[in-house]
């Protein structure tokens, strides 16, 4: 036996270091409820988690953005749905100038009306708004542009590549319509099935694979003929970040509506002959706001399947975040209690090993 080195003690007292800091993990992790506190933990776990977290909160963010795009449409679709209705009042407003028993007088009535109409179609387009951004002026649609003055592009479809395109006009015909020559060769070339038709200075080109671009003549063109280069941009659409990474977005177009692009800008039921034009006028006007409400039912649908996607994707995310870092409290009690009652015995064989050395004192006696 020896007073200067008490091994029984040190060894004891080695079990206890050891059971107390395993207690205060466990009592840690009970108070957290996480199995990863700290990176020593589980480095490549918190690494995981962390990554999982981000993405979980990048997609509640994207959820609430489609969630936003939806608003968006929803105002849009209303205020459509006014403007249609007074396309269906203009066009029973036409028929009614064109019957033949109605006077001049009564058409002239009419017309005071159905200029009232237009104003207020123009009122709705200009100022239907969401925070702060007008909707229906062509803010939101793809942008094109032309080189020549008097020559703009009106819209396009989604598939009509972004590029540059060549045409040449060589005059009016005799009916008033423009005289279009399309370039169907490289450089600046549409597509080779590419058709121009136009409608007095108003020019549809369309091509196989749903291809269209609508382009406008004005005052201002130079003189026939002349060659114009449309550069596609691709560009304007409202984008909607619905992901919680880059590029994932999805690009919302809102087409312009106004009285020109409805064709009722000269509508003028005032003659019969007028009114006859007038009908027709109307059922354009009804069928471009059934086409452009038609796109953002489509959206709507779309932005509805992302919400709920990106629920989804939350939901089990979240699940697979808790495997990793949520603590299973009745193994961690188990642990605690095991612990406990190990840092209970150690201490206590350390106060007996503490006492160890006094026993020399017998021999002393």
């Amino acid at each position: 036996m020896n007073i200067n080195v008490n091994m029984s003690a040190i060894i004891a007292n080695n079990s206890l270091s050891k059971n107390d800091d395993a207690l205060s993990k466990s009592i840690e992790r009970l108070s957290t409820g996480l199995k990863i506190n700290h990176a020593k933990d589980n480095a490549s776990g918190l690494a995981i988690s962390r990554r999982m977290n981000a993405q979980i909160e990048g997609l509640g963010v994207a959820s609430q953005n489609a969630s936003d795009g939806i608003s968006v449409i929803e105002i849009a679709d209303g205020a459509l749905s006014e403007i249609q209705d007074m396309t269906h009042r203009m066009s029973e407003l036409a028929v009614k100038a064109s019957n033949g028993t109605i006077t001049d007088s009564d058409r002239k009535a009419v017309q005071a009306e159905i200029v009232q109409i237009k104003a207020e179609v123009e009122r709705i387009a200009k100022n239907t708004e969401y925070n702060g951004k007008t909707l229906m002026d062509g803010s939101f649609d793809l942008k094109g542009y032309s080189d020549t003055a008097g020559v703009s592009v009106n819209s396009y479809s989604d598939e009509v590549s972004i590029a540059q395109y060549d045409m040449t006009v060589t005059g009016y015909d005799v009916d008033g319509n423009a005289l279009v020559t399309l370039n169907t060769t490289a450089p600046n070339n549409f597509p080779t099935d590419a058709v121009a038709v136009a409608d007095g200075n108003k020019i549809t080109i369309s091509a196989s694979g749903d291809f269209e671009m609508e382009l406008e003549l004005d005052s201002t063109i130079p003189a026939f003929p002349f060659t114009a280069t449309m550069d596609i941009t691709g560009l304007g659409a409202m984008r909607l970040q619905i992901g919680a990474n880059e590029g994932q977005v999805l690009e919302l177009r809102v087409p312009t509506v106004s009285l020109e692009t409805m064709g009722i800008a000269s509508m003028d039921a005032s003659t019969e002959a007028g009114a006859k034009e007038a009908i027709t006028m109307a059922e354009e006007a009804n069928d471009y706001i059934s086409a452009v409400r038609s796109r953002l039912g489509a959206y709507q649908n779309r932005l509805e399947n992302s919400v709920s996607s990106l629920d989804i994707t939350s939901e089990n995310m979240t699940s697979a975040y808790s495997r990793i870092m949520d603590l299973d409290m009745a193994t961690e009690m188990t642990e605690y209690t095991t612990n406990q009652v190990l840092t209970q015995s150690a201490t206590s064989m350390l106060a007996q090993a503490n006492e160890r050395p006094q026993q020399v004192l017998q021999l002393l006696q």
